[in-house]
């Protein structure tokens, strides 16, 4: 077992939690340490500072992402079977880990500040991919081709968004059906815009 790999992922979790219960900018480094349970230095050890931890959240939560639309892109299903394969990814991800979902979309995508528009490449690398799928149903007649791909990428994912974040404060709570009923209603609500 690497040791190296487990303090890391150890202090990258306690961020995580740490972000999501306190916010981002109101927490220490030492409360990251604190909930690791881990000497304060030691976070200084592995992260330069608590951006760069925020950072590699980001990077690594948005890379699976990445890597789940293109598996959507290449699995050789129907396109509203392609979206509806990243919504559950995306709703999945929020099922599995509420905080970190909540750091992902209350600090990063929504945060008016310098970090998201610092991973703003990154950020269009999964709408790009999205509006791929978007523009090649587009070319086969399945989509409208009148509506922009790179904007219905966009609402897409915006509309996913708006549900979790509708469940990460609260205004309605995620159940078992729920979860499932978003993923279908999501797909429903761009595609029925979408379908020639």
């Amino acid at each position: 077992m690497n040791t190296v790999v487990d303090k890391r992922r150890v202090i990258l979790g306690a961020a995580v939690r740490v972000f999501a219960r306190q916010g981002f900018h109101t927490c220490r480094v030492a409360d990251i340490a604190d909930e690791a349970g881990v000497a304060y230095g030691l976070v200084y050890h592995y992260f330069a500072s608590k951006e760069a931890i925020l950072d590699t959240i980001f990077v690594e939560c948005w890379d699976a992402m990445i890597r789940a639309i293109a598996e959507a892109d290449v699995s050789g299903v129907a396109p509203r079977e392609k979206l509806h394969g990243i919504a559950s990814f995306i709703v999945d991800s929020y099922r599995r880990d509420p905080d970190l979902m909540k750091v992902i979309i209350v600090e990063v995508t929504r945060a008016a500040n310098t970090f998201g528009r610092t991973h703003l490449d990154k950020i269009m690398e999964a709408f790009d991919g999205i509006a791929l799928i978007v523009k090649d149903a587009q070319d086969d007649g399945i989509f409208r081709p009148e509506i922009d791909a790179l904007f219905a990428a966009q609402a897409f994912y915006g509309l996913i968004e708006q549900v979790m974040t509708q469940w990460i404060f609260g205004n309605v709570p995620p159940s078992a059906t729920g979860f499932e009923h978003a993923k279908g209603q999501v797909v429903d609500v761009i595609c029925g815009g979408l379908d020639a």
